[in-house]
C-alpha cells in the first residue's frame, strides 16, 4: 500500500526514531512513535514483554463502569497477531457487569440530557484534543494488537479523532420544526430528544474509529453509551476510556465492558434485551447482525447496523487504467483487506482486462511489503489470526480448483503463521467461492467480463451490497452505472471513499441507518410531536 500512502500525503506521517520494542522485533531501521506521557496512570494488572515501549497510562486492562476501573472474576489473553506475543490479560466481563454498565449508564443519562448542547460539545472538543495530543501512543496500541501497519494506524487516529471533532459541532445544531396548523389556535412543535441509553458493539479491524463514529454521535444527542469492543482489540477502547476520564466526561456516561469470545454472545444478548437500553448499534458480520437484531425485537429497540460487504470494483474500457490500478490498490488492500469496504471482486471490461491485470500485477509486486506493522517499510501486516487466514487459503484453493490462474502470491507468507501474500487471480468465475463470498483478505480475484460490464455486475451483486466501485470516462455510463448499482455507497473513480462528513452505511443485508456525517446523530434522537393549542 505504498501506493495509497503516496496518493493520500495526509496518512504519510514522518515518525520520530524510538527504541525497538520487544517481542515485536521491528528491523533496525523501523520507526516508531515516541512515548506521550499522560497524568494520572493507574496500577496495570500485567503485561507481557509484547507491550514495553507502549503508553503505560493509556493501556488498562479492566473494565471501565461509572466512572470507574471494574474488574472481574476472571481475564482473557490478547495476542499481537504479527509475532503471537501475549500483551496483557484483560477484565473477561460478564452479563452482571454489562448489567451494571447498563445502569450506570441509564442513571447518567437522566443528567447527560439535560446537559446544554454547547457543554456536551465542549467535552467532545476536550475527548478529540486529548487523542491528538496522543495519537502516536493511541496508533502503537492499535498496531500492537491489530498488526496493521503504524501508518496505517495513525491515519486511524486522525480518522478517529475527527468523528469526535465532528460531532462535538453537530451537537450544536440539532433543530427541531415549528409547523402551523389549520387551526389558527394551535402551533405544532418537533421537538428532537435523546434516545437514552446506546449499547455499541464494534470490531476488530477498526478499533478506535468505529467507537467514535458511533459514540461522537451519541454523546453530541444527549445519549449515553455502553461499548463491548472486539475480543482481539480491546485495549483501544479502554484507552479511549482513559481519555474520556481525563476529558471530564462525566461517570457512566462512557463505559467500556471487554470479553472474550466465550462471553460475547451472552453479553451481546444482554445488551440487546437490557429493558433500560433504547438503542443498538453494531458493526460486523452479516449473520451475527441478524442475531443481535432477533434480541432487540423482543423489546423493539431502535437499531443500526454496519453488516458485511461484497464491495465489486468495476473497470469499463473506457477508463484510465492507471486511476483504476491506483484505485484497486487503496481500496483492495487497505489494513491487508480486512475492511469491510474492500474490493471482493474485480470485474473488468475485456478491451482492457489484460493491460488491467498485467499493471495490477506491477503494482503489488513494487509497491507491497509484507511485514510487522512497527517496520517501517511494512504496507501490509498479519490477518487478524489465523482462521482469517484459512479463509483467504480457502478461497484461492477453490478458486485454482475450478480454473483460476495465480498471477501473483496465491500463499501463505513465509514471516508468521497470519500472514499471507498479497494475491491476484485472473479467469475468475462466479461459481467460485471468492465471487460468492466476502474474503476479508488481501485476494483480488478478476473477472474478465462482455461488452457490457455493468450487465455481469448487477449479475454478480450479492445481497451484501455496502460499497461498489467503478473506473469509467463516460458521463453518461456514470450517470447510469452511479444510479443502478444497488449499494449505499459508491466510488466513482475513486478507491478511498470514506469521510467523517458523508454519510457510511449500507443497504439490504449490509446494513440499517447511517454513520457518519450530518445524517449520523440522527440514528439516536427521537422526533417528539406537541401540539400546543388555547393560542
Amino acid at each position: 500500500m505504498a501506493t495509497c500512502f503516496r496518493l493520500r500525503g495526509c496518512l504519510t506521517l514522518h515518525l520520530p526514531t524510538a527504541p525497538a520494542i520487544r517481542g515485536l522485533r521491528p528491523r533496525a531501521d523501523c520507526l516508531v512513535a515516541t512515548t506521550r506521557p499522560s497524568p494520572g496512570p493507574a496500577p496495570i494488572r500485567r503485561y507481557a514483554r509484547g507491550t514495553e515501549g507502549l503508553s503505560s497510562a493509556l493501556l488498562r486492562t479492566d473494565g471501565f463502569v461509572g466512572g470507574r476501573w471494574l474488574s472481574a472474576a476472571s481475564t482473557f489473553p490478547v495476542y499481537d497477531p504479527a509475532s503471537g506475543a501475549e500483551l496483557g490479560l484483560v477484565a473477561d466481563c460478564g452479563v452482571s457487569e454489562a448489567r451494571a454498565a447498563v445502569r450506570a449508564a441509564y442513571e447518567a443519562f437522566c443528567t447527560w440530557k439535560g446537559v446544554s448542547a454547547k457543554e456536551r460539545s465542549s467535552f467532545l472538543r476536550k475527548w478529540y484534543d486529548l487523542m491528538i495530543q496522543n495519537k502516536d501512543d493511541l496508533a502503537k496500541i492499535i498496531t500492537a494488537e491489530s498488526g496493521k501497519p503504524l501508518k496505517e494506524a495513525q491515519g486511524e487516529i486522525l480518522y478517529s479523532a475527527n468523528f469526535l471533532e465532528w460531532f462535538s459541532e453537530e451537537a450544536r445544531r440539532v433543530y427541531g420544526d415549528v409547523i402551523y396548523t389549520p387551526a389558527k389556535e394551535r402551533r405544532a412543535l418537533v421537538l428532537k430528544q435523546p434516545v437514552g441509553v446506546a449499547a455499541v458493539i464494534t470490531p476488530w479491524n477498526f478499533p478506535s474509529a468505529m467507537i467514535t463514529r458511533k459514540v461522537g454521535a451519541a454523546l453530541a444527542a444527549g445519549c449515553t453509551v455502553v461499548v463491548k469492543p472486539a475480543e482481539d482489540t480491546p485495549f483501544s477502547a479502554l484507552a479511549l476510556a482513559q481519555l474520556a476520564n481525563q476529558a471530564g466526561i462525566p461517570p457512566g456516561v462512557y463505559n467500556v465492558i471487554p470479553c472474550s469470545q466465550k462471553k460475547a454472545m451472552e453479553v451481546g444478548e444482554a445488551l440487546c434485551t437490557d429493558p433500560l437500553v433504547s438503542k443498538i448499534s453494531f458493526t460486523g458480520s452479516t449473520a451475527t447482525g441478524k442475531v443481535l437484531l432477533h434480541h432487540a425485537a423482543n423489546s423493539v429497540k431502535r437499531v443500526s447496523m454496519e453488516l458485511g460487504g461484497h464491495a465489486p470494483f468495476i473497470v469499463f474500457d473506457s477508463a484510465n487504467v492507471d486511476q483504476a490500478v491506483a484505485g484497486a490498490m487503496v481500496s483492495k488492500f487497505r489494513n491487508s483487506g480486512q475492511t469491510c469496504v474492500c474490493s471482493n471482486r474485480f470485474l473488468v471490461q475485456r478491451g482492457i482486462h489484460d493491460s488491467f491485470v498485467k499493471k495490477f500485477a506491477e503494482a503489488i509486486k513494487t509497491n507491497l511489503c509484507v511485514g510487522n506493522g512497527f517496520e517501517e517499510r511494512t504496507t501490509q501486516g498479519p490477518l487478524i489470526n489465523e482462521k482469517a487466514v484459512e479463509k483467504v487459503e480457502k478461497h484461492v484453493i477453490d478458486a485454482i480448483s475450478k480454473g483460476a490462474t495465480v498471477v501473483t502470491g496465491g500463499k501463505r507468507h513465509q514471516v508468521g503463521k497470519n500472514f499471507f501474500e498479497p494475491t491476484l487471480l485472473s479467469n475468475v468465475t462466479q461459481e467460485m467461492l471468492c465471487s460468492r463470498e466476502e474474503t476479508f483478505g488481501p485476494l483480488a480475484p478478476v473477472i474478465n467480463c462482455g461488452h457490457d460490464a455493468s450487465h455481469d455486475a448487477y449479475a454478480f451483486m450479492s445481497f451484501i451490497p455496502t460499497t461498489g466501485y467503478f473506473y469509467s470516462q463516460d458521463l453518461a455510463q456514470i450517470w447510469r452505472v452511479a444510479e443502478q448499482l444497488e449499494v449505499g455507497m459508491v466510488g466513482v473513480n475513486e478507491g478511498l471513499i470514506s469521510s467523517v462528513e458523508c454519510p457510511f452505511g449500507g443497504v439490504k443485508q449490509s446494513g440499517l441507518g447511517r454513520e457518519g456525517s450530518k445524517y449520523g446523530i440522527d440514528e439516536y434522537l427521537e422526533l417528539k410531536y406537541v401540539c400546543f393549542g388555547g393560542l
